[in-house]
């Protein structure tokens, strides 16, 4: 009875003292609620009043925040507190920290706890019915600016997910995170590893700053920058992005990823691999359905895929890839162009399917290979399944093979009929067929390359060799009637056959000559998105070096009281 007596009277006199002294402005004193034990120690602790628990713990008070130890060391005048043992801080309905000790700044409002730190905000002061739990060996608490901070390694959980990281920083109105160094975010459908990520708290909602991996069941995402919707697993990324999704990656400047809908969409510089089979296409905008196994590309799109070891390039205003890894449909649609080293062709549209091999050329197709020009209503290129190598060709209706006479350079080398079939030897026309109704105009030389004549016939049937993609031989079955002109008695006029057209300057020279001018001055579209966000680092590592005159004084070691243990040593 005499201590609490002799306590509040030096209470009384502590209160008196300080309301005799001018406060700073907007500073309001730490309040003692309930202290036991009172001791002082000049020599260690000058001017400072040290209180312990008995049967309650010591409380303390400060502007809407409560603090609750076993072991004060209260600096009045400076209005500064430790506080050590058993610590509990509560502020508001929804925000409690536990700690083992903690040094407390009245003035700037600023808290240092560590040693088993754990904060708590349980959202019932938001409304929002969320709550999370923070866990660290360190924590910065910044009552003014309702913000926390770690630099040494520290653990979320929230009500979706479990975050690690290096550094971390808590908004507490906000309810946001920023996590830098080896930020990790664990959910039982997926995980996030990350350089720099930002997260908020009440919609799951995930900012990605730096070299970061997302890792679902059926998908991987990486991106240096983008934004992730953990509770629905959907985002995008608008840097270095990268997906690997159903056999299939996809990268471009901007990818986007909805695991509900199974779609994926790209924008600018794109490249979708298939791993299966090698094949690749490029575009500006690119969409990919997994439940149908299909992709979408449009602007300056293009297919790459390998054909005896040489790359085939296949353009058209639209692709459309459809099918399962074994039955792949490629469909270019409007102005399709394709280009292989020794073969090259257009039409409006083509056609491709990997389980037959047969491409086919839709509307007014033209073909060249090498230096031969072939013509028909449609046009179908057939592939050895087994081998992977060029087969056969077919031309049907009204097909014409054309090429330029490679001595002369003057005159033309025809041959026409109402189907044309093809046979490829080691990837180059070998064998010409044409039926029904042929004619041909072909010039002639000896060894010493000097004309002998124009071959000019009509018969049923004719078979050509060709070797170095030339005419080498000429076979004719079934009643040929025509002969051997001497180029005299030839008139220009006669040595060209009825629907003569040639196109040797719209011929398809190298993958470039695919695209026109339209494709080329595409205007990409400009990324918007996430922005850059200013490094933590170097602004934490400045906090964390201020001076502490709490933290630096001298040692606590040895001190007792009459209930309760020693004080602990200062780390």
């Amino acid at each position: 009875m005499i201590r609490l007596l002799l306590l509040n009277i030096f209470l009384f006199f502590l209160c008196l003292a300080s309301a005799q002294e001018e406060p700073e402005e907007d500073v309001k004193q730490i309040n003692i609620v309930y202290g036991a034990n009172f001791t002082k120690d000049e020599e260690r602790f000058p001017g400072a009043s040290i209180f312990s628990k008995d049967e309650r713990q010591v409380q303390f008070e400060h502007q809407g925040a409560d603090l609750w130890c076993d072991i004060a060391i209260f600096y009045q005048k400076e209005n500064k507190l430790r506080a050590i043992g058993n610590i509990r801080m509560k502020q508001g309905d929804s925000i409690q920290m536990t700690s083992g000790k903690i040094n407390y700044d009245g003035n700037t409002r600023l808290a240092k706890a560590w040693e088993k730190v754990v904060l708590k905000n349980t959202g019932s002061g938001t409304g929002t019915g969320t709550g999370m739990t923070l866990m660290t060996d360190t924590l910065y608490f910044d009552r003014e600016k309702q913000e926390s901070y770690y630099t040494s390694s520290g653990t979320i959980i929230d009500s979706a997910n479990t975050l690690t990281s290096e550094i971390g920083r808590y908004f507490m109105v906000p309810e946001k995170f920023q996590f830098v160094d080896n930020v990790h975010i664990l959910n039982p459908d997926y995980t996030i590893d990350s350089k720099q990520l930002d997260y908020y708290q009440n919609s799951k909602n995930a900012y990605m700053y730096g070299p970061s991996t997302i890792t679902g069941e059926t998908y991987k995402i990486y991106c240096e920058r983008g934004y992730y919707d953990t509770k629905i697993e959907s985002g995008y990324g608008i840097k270095n992005t990268r997906i690997d999704y159903n056999n299939r990656i996809i990268e471009g400047d901007s990818v986007y990823f909805d695991k509900a809908t199974e779609f994926a969409s790209a924008t600018n510089n794109i490249v979708v691999t298939d791993t299966v089979n090698n094949g690749v296409i490029r575009a500006h905008y690119a969409e990919v359905f997994k439940a149908k196994d299909s992709v979408f590309a449009t602007k300056r799109a293009v297919s790459i895929s390998l054909v005896e070891q040489d790359s085939l390039y296949m353009h058209g205003d639209t692709l459309l890839l459809t099918g399962k890894p074994d039955h792949r449909i490629l469909r270019a649609f409007r102005n399709a162009k394709f280009y292989k080293t020794d073969l090259s062709g257009k039409c409006d549209s083509i056609h491709f399917d990997q389980s037959s091999g047969i491409t086919q050329l839709i509307r007014e197709p033209i073909l060249w290979n090498v230096d031969n020009q072939m013509t028909g209503d449609s046009i179908y290129i057939i592939s050895d399944m087994e081998t992977e190598k060029l087969d056969s060709l077919k031309v049907i209706n009204n097909a014409f093979i054309i090429s330029l006479d490679s001595i002369s350079m003057k005159g033309y080398n025809q041959a026409k009929g109402k189907d044309l079939f093809g046979k490829f030897i080691d990837n180059s026309l070998k064998i010409v067929d044409l039926v029904k109704n042929t004619e041909v105009i072909y010039y002639m030389y000896n060894d010493d390359d000097e004309l002998i004549g124009i071959n000019k016939t009509i018969c049923s049937e004719i078979r050509l060799l060709l070797a170095k993609n030339e005419i080498e031989d000429i076979t004719f079955f079934t009643n040929p009637d025509g002969d051997i002109f001497p180029e005299k008695d030839l008139p220009e006029s006669s040595r060209k056959l009825k629907g003569f057209i040639w196109r040797g300057d719209e011929r398809i020279l190298s993958k470039d000559d695919i695209f026109d001018e339209d494709d080329n001055n595409i205007e990409l579209v400009k990324i918007k998105g996430v922005d850059n966000r200013l490094d933590l680092e170097e602004e934490q590592e400045k906090n964390e070096n201020e001076e502490d005159p709490i933290q630096n004084s001298n040692p606590i070691n040895g001190l007792t009281t009459k209930k309760g243990p020693p004080l602990p040593k200062k780390e």
